[in-house]
Order: structure tokens, then C-alpha cells, then sequence
């Protein structure tokens, strides 16, 4: 998993509630178990007409915000079923970060497996980087994990709060296997000393 440390990049203002997994993936690209290729589906029904042409309004499909790495969306972003193929096409677009006032508890916990930040902020916190990103491509918003701060392009700094363990997985880029793999030393030597004691195993 690539470290987290330090983001200076364009922010996508998304200013819709209740954007839940079906909307960011639909079930229909649900079918594969690779990470890579689901960026190009990312938020489907809403980015394409059904003749697979670009619905230009979408903010995603606009110039300015076509290498996006920050999503600022509405309330309660990433609710409905607990499909991890979300933040898997999230992060296949090229989203690092998503910046919302809440959550749903399992989307929020799948991006930190994946990759990517989840920042929690107040709704006028939210609404100063919403306008903020409806500036365009020359807005660049940096989030900075180690001091815990999101910054707008007109230097404005806001804090924000994140598990310390979640935050050292980030910034050490440590998925679930990665976790497995700083014990590695430890598990050989169980191992070891297991086939030793029962051979017959």
C-alpha cells in the first residue's frame, strides 16, 4: 500500500448527501476481485449517458477536475452496503482523500485499508473547502497527516482528528498483510519451534 504523508493536490467538490456505495460503484462492476481497472467506472451513473458518452456537467468529467486526488462530498458519504470495491475505484481515479462531516462506519474503515484518508470536519468547515474547490484546478488543497491539518488554497488551516493506529498504517502504508509482515520474524520462529515440538503435524 503507498504511504501517506503529505497532499497538495486538486480537490472535486461534490455537493450531494447520501452518496452510497451503488452510486460510487455500481453492482454491476462488482464481478472482478482485482483492485486496478474500477476508476473508469468510479461514480458510473452519474459521469456516463447510456450511450457511454460523457455527461459533461459531472464535476469529474470537467477538465479542471479530471487528475483530482481529494473528493470534498456531502453528509453521511459512502453509506449503503459494505462493497470494498468503492474505495478500490476511489483510489483507481486517483482520490487519496475524501473530506465529508460523516461517514458510514464500514466505508470509512475500508479506506484507511486502502489507501486513502477519510477527514472528518464540521459542516462550515466542509462548506469553506466546498467553495474552495469550486475554484478549479488552480485551487490546491493540501492535507498534511502528520500535523493532522487540511489547508485551502487561500492558506486557511483547519485540524483535524484521526485514530493514532489508523493514522501510523497510513503513514507507513500498512494494509492487513503489511500488518502480518512486521511479525514475520516472530511467526517464522513460532513455526520453527512448532514443527520441532510436533514433527508429525
Amino acid at each position: 500500500m503507498e504511504t501517506f504523508d503529505k497532499l497538495t493536490g486538486i480537490a472535486a467538490p461534490l455537493d450531494l448527501i447520501n452518496i452510497d456505495t451503488d452510486m460510487i460503484i455500481p453492482k454491476q462492476f462488482l464481478k472482478t476481485i482485482k483492485r486496478s481497472g474500477l476508476g473508469v467506472n468510479l461514480f458510473d451513473e452519474m459521469r456516463y449517458n447510456q450511450d457511454g458518452s460523457e455527461i459533461e456537467t459531472f464535476v469529474l468529467n470537467q477538465p479542471a477536475y479530471r487528475h483530482a486526488e481529494i473528493l470534498v462530498a456531502g453528509d453521511n458519504f459512502g453509506c449503503g452496503s459494505s462493497r470494498e470495491h468503492a474505495p478500490w475505484a476511489l483510489l483507481d481515479f486517483g482520490i487519496r482523500c475524501v473530506i465529508s462531516t460523516s461517514y458510514a462506519d464500514i466505508f470509512y474503515s475500508n479506506c484507511f485499508k486502502n489507501g486513502i484518508l477519510p477527514i472528518t470536519l464540521p459542516k462550515e468547515q466542509v462548506d469553506i473547502l466546498m467553495a474552495d474547490a469550486q475554484k478549479g484546478a488552480n485551487a490546491r488543497v493540501t492535507i498534511d497527516l502528520e500535523a493532522q491539518t487540511v489547508t485551502t488554497s487561500d492558506g486557511e488551516s483547519f485540524p483535524f482528528e484521526v485514530d493514532a493506529f489508523k493514522k501510523h498504517c497510513l503513514m507507513n502504508g500498512l494494509d492487513d498483510i503489511g500488518l502480518t509482515m512486521e511479525n514475520v520474524k516472530s511467526i517464522d520462529t513460532f513455526e520453527e519451534k512448532a514443527a520441532a515440538s510436533r514433527p508429525w503435524v
